[in-house]
Protein backbone atom coordinates (compact mmCIF):
# COMPACT_ATOMS: atom_id res chain seq x y z
CA UNK A 1 0.00 0.00 0.00
CA UNK A 2 1.06 3.55 -0.58
CA UNK A 3 2.48 5.43 2.35
CA UNK A 4 0.26 8.32 1.33
CA UNK A 5 -2.91 6.41 2.17
CA UNK A 6 -2.72 7.76 5.69
CA UNK A 7 -2.20 11.34 4.54
CA UNK A 8 -3.27 14.43 6.38
CA UNK A 9 -6.90 15.03 7.23
CA UNK A 10 -7.00 17.74 4.56
CA UNK A 11 -6.44 14.96 2.04
CA UNK A 12 -8.72 12.45 3.77
CA UNK A 13 -11.52 12.35 1.25
CA UNK A 14 -10.18 13.24 -2.17
CA UNK A 15 -6.99 13.75 -4.09
CA UNK A 16 -4.31 15.93 -2.58
CA UNK A 17 -2.32 18.64 -4.34
CA UNK A 18 0.13 16.02 -5.62
CA UNK A 19 -2.69 13.92 -7.12
CA UNK A 20 -2.46 11.24 -4.42
CA UNK A 21 -5.82 9.76 -3.41
CA UNK A 22 -6.89 10.12 0.25
CA UNK A 23 -7.88 7.20 2.46
CA UNK A 24 -11.65 7.63 2.21
CA UNK A 25 -11.52 7.58 -1.59
CA UNK A 26 -9.30 4.48 -1.38
CA UNK A 27 -11.92 2.89 0.90
CA UNK A 28 -14.38 3.11 -2.00
CA UNK A 29 -16.95 5.14 -0.06
CA UNK A 30 -18.99 7.34 -2.35
CA UNK A 31 -21.93 9.73 -2.33
CA UNK A 32 -25.26 8.09 -1.61
CA UNK A 33 -23.85 5.07 0.22
CA UNK A 34 -25.32 4.15 3.59
CA UNK A 35 -22.45 3.56 6.01
CA UNK A 36 -22.95 2.20 9.51
CA UNK A 37 -20.53 3.18 12.27
CA UNK A 38 -19.98 0.85 15.20
CA UNK A 39 -17.55 1.10 18.11
CA UNK A 40 -17.34 4.89 18.23
CA UNK A 41 -15.61 6.28 21.33
CA UNK A 42 -13.77 9.43 22.34
CA UNK A 43 -10.52 8.12 20.83
CA UNK A 44 -11.84 7.77 17.26
CA UNK A 45 -10.42 10.05 14.58
CA UNK A 46 -12.91 12.89 14.10
CA UNK A 47 -11.22 14.11 10.90
CA UNK A 48 -11.56 10.66 9.33
CA UNK A 49 -15.18 10.40 10.48
CA UNK A 50 -15.96 13.81 8.94
CA UNK A 51 -14.21 12.83 5.70
CA UNK A 52 -16.29 9.64 5.48
CA UNK A 53 -19.51 11.59 6.06
CA UNK A 54 -18.46 14.16 3.45
CA UNK A 55 -17.70 11.39 0.95
CA UNK A 56 -21.08 9.68 1.39
CA UNK A 57 -22.86 13.04 1.71
CA UNK A 58 -24.70 11.90 4.84
CA UNK A 59 -24.23 11.08 8.50
CA UNK A 60 -23.15 7.55 9.27
CA UNK A 61 -25.92 5.47 10.83
CA UNK A 62 -25.59 3.61 14.12
CA UNK A 63 -26.34 0.06 15.21
CA UNK A 64 -30.03 0.84 15.72
CA UNK A 65 -30.55 1.76 12.06
CA UNK A 66 -32.48 -1.44 11.28
CA UNK A 67 -32.05 -1.42 7.51
CA UNK A 68 -29.36 -2.64 5.12
CA UNK A 69 -26.09 -0.73 4.79
CA UNK A 70 -23.47 -0.85 2.06
CA UNK A 71 -20.45 -0.58 4.36
CA UNK A 72 -19.66 -0.78 8.05
CA UNK A 73 -16.95 1.24 9.78
CA UNK A 74 -16.05 -0.75 12.89
CA UNK A 75 -13.71 0.92 15.39
CA UNK A 76 -12.08 -1.81 17.51
CA UNK A 77 -9.46 -1.82 20.25
CA UNK A 78 -7.75 -4.70 22.08
CA UNK A 79 -9.90 -4.21 25.19
CA UNK A 80 -13.24 -4.05 23.31
CA UNK A 81 -13.90 -7.76 23.82
CA UNK A 82 -14.09 -10.66 21.39
CA UNK A 83 -13.33 -9.42 17.86
CA UNK A 84 -15.14 -12.40 16.30
CA UNK A 85 -18.35 -11.34 18.07
CA UNK A 86 -17.83 -7.76 16.92
CA UNK A 87 -17.37 -8.83 13.30
CA UNK A 88 -20.42 -11.10 13.37
CA UNK A 89 -22.47 -8.24 14.84
CA UNK A 90 -21.18 -5.93 12.08
CA UNK A 91 -22.56 -8.36 9.48
CA UNK A 92 -26.14 -7.96 10.78
CA UNK A 93 -27.19 -5.06 8.53
CA UNK A 94 -24.54 -5.41 5.81
CA UNK A 95 -25.87 -5.98 2.29
CA UNK A 96 -24.39 -8.84 0.29
CA UNK A 97 -21.19 -7.67 -1.37
CA UNK A 98 -20.69 -4.91 1.20
CA UNK A 99 -17.49 -4.42 3.17
CA UNK A 100 -16.58 -4.05 6.81
CA UNK A 101 -13.80 -1.55 7.36
CA UNK A 102 -12.21 -2.61 10.63
CA UNK A 103 -10.39 0.36 12.13
CA UNK A 104 -7.81 -0.53 14.76
CA UNK A 105 -5.12 1.50 16.52
CA UNK A 106 -1.78 1.32 14.73
CA UNK A 107 0.97 -0.87 16.14
CA UNK A 108 2.52 0.76 19.19
CA UNK A 109 -0.62 2.76 20.02
CA UNK A 110 -2.80 1.93 23.04
CA UNK A 111 -5.37 -0.73 22.11
CA UNK A 112 -3.45 -2.01 19.07
CA UNK A 113 -4.40 -5.47 17.83
CA UNK A 114 -1.95 -7.93 16.28
CA UNK A 115 -2.46 -8.49 12.54
CA UNK A 116 -2.56 -12.26 13.15
CA UNK A 117 -5.45 -11.77 15.60
CA UNK A 118 -7.39 -9.78 13.01
CA UNK A 119 -6.77 -12.44 10.35
CA UNK A 120 -7.85 -15.25 12.70
CA UNK A 121 -11.01 -13.42 13.84
CA UNK A 122 -11.95 -12.61 10.24
CA UNK A 123 -11.60 -16.24 9.19
CA UNK A 124 -13.68 -17.50 12.13
CA UNK A 125 -16.38 -14.90 11.31
CA UNK A 126 -16.45 -16.15 7.71
CA UNK A 127 -14.77 -13.09 6.24
CA UNK A 128 -11.82 -12.60 3.91
CA UNK A 129 -9.25 -9.88 4.53
CA UNK A 130 -8.51 -7.96 1.33
CA UNK A 131 -6.66 -4.75 2.24
CA UNK A 132 -4.94 -3.20 5.23
CA UNK A 133 -3.65 0.36 5.18
CA UNK A 134 -3.10 3.36 7.46
CA UNK A 135 -5.97 5.85 7.28
CA UNK A 136 -4.90 8.41 9.87
CA UNK A 137 -2.11 9.17 12.31
CA UNK A 138 -3.34 6.63 14.87
CA UNK A 139 -5.62 4.22 12.98
CA UNK A 140 -5.28 1.49 10.36
CA UNK A 141 -8.14 0.11 8.28
CA UNK A 142 -8.63 -3.50 7.23
CA UNK A 143 -11.22 -4.32 4.57
CA UNK A 144 -13.15 -7.49 5.29
CA UNK A 145 -15.68 -9.08 2.93
CA UNK A 146 -17.68 -12.27 2.75
CA UNK A 147 -15.89 -14.63 0.34
CA UNK A 148 -17.52 -15.07 -3.03
CA UNK A 149 -19.37 -18.33 -3.35
CA UNK A 150 -19.63 -20.21 -6.65
CA UNK A 151 -22.96 -19.80 -8.44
Amino acid sequence: MSATLGGSSAQASGAGPDGQVGPVARMGLASGMVVQELGWDEDTDDDLRAAIENAVDADMVDGDYGNVVEAVVLWWRADDGDLVDGLVDALTDLVGGGAIWLLTPKVGRPGAIEAADVAEAAQIAGLAQTTTAPVSKDWSATRLVAPKTPS
